[in-house]
């Protein structure tokens, strides 16, 4: 159980408090985000109830996020818990994640984003305990990331400062993902299944990268062309 996102509470943590009772809310767009769920586990990202997802409810001050220390193996839409831009939960009968307000304070503060994506990958993870940005040396990584995976601040989690740190970090970066030092890998996207895309392929390139520097030094790929393959990936490629 991952004792930094969603697992018991410590007196450091704050209990997150479900909404009560469940009226079923948002039902097709909190069966969606389970569903998502799912991908994370089918690529290696999550181990046992670590990790979530949330997503924006269009038009609404409003989130949905998976419970907190809920099971991924028959998640379903009554696992994910309605919440507002502060953090509290308004409906569902599960504590929403310990991540929560890390999530509200992202949403608040940088409108673009409609979902985002918290795990503990292996590769992406270790190169958070080294408080180590990933450099740009494949073509993939400027695809996606525009140039190196940052670093973000070391911070506790149960209140809101995680989330600051994302801000800062991302804030006027090309990058979706940032490793968060000692920690692991927060992912922001236009909707949650861009940030499940971004939070897969940082863990793909994170362990390229690792091995590349096993053999060797890895060659960076100068600005220039960094800048050429994120325009043409987020512009060209793909059916438009």
């Amino acid at each position: 159980m991952c004792s930094a996102c969603d697992g018991p509470t410590s007196a450091r943590l704050t209990v997150r408090a479900a909404a009560g009772e469940e009226r079923g809310t948002h039902r097709e767009q909190r069966e969606h985000v389970a569903a998502l769920h799912g991908l994370l586990v089918s690529n290696g990202l999550v181990t046992w109830t670590a990790g979530n997802i949330s997503e924006r409810v269009p038009g609404e001050d409003l989130f949905v996020i998976k419970g907190s220390g809920v099971d991924y193996a028959g998640l379903t839409w009554e696992g994910i818990t309605v919440c507002d831009l502060d953090g509290v939960a308004v409906d569902g009968v599960r504590g929403p994640s310990s991540d929560t307000d890390a999530h509200a304070y992202v949403y608040r503060h940088m409108p673009e984003v409609n979902g985002q994506v918290h795990t503990h990958s292996t590769y992406a993870a270790a190169w958070a305990a080294r408080a180590e940005p990933v450099p740009c040396v494949l073509t993939a990584m400027a695809d996606e990331f525009g140039g190196p995976i940052p670093i973000g601040p070391f911070a506790l989690i149960g209140d809101d400062s995680i989330g600051r740190g994302i801000v800062d970090t991302l804030s006027g970066h090309r990058s979706p993902a940032v490793f968060m030092q000692n920690h692991g890998v927060f992912t922001i996207g236009r909707s949650a299944r861009a940030a499940v895309k971004a939070a897969v392929m940082a863990e793909d390139v994170a362990r390229t990268v690792h091995i590349a520097l096993q053999l060797g030094t890895p060659v960076p790929i100068p600005q220039a062309d960094v800048d050429a393959l994120y325009e043409r990936y987020q512009n060209v490629y793909g059916q438009k």
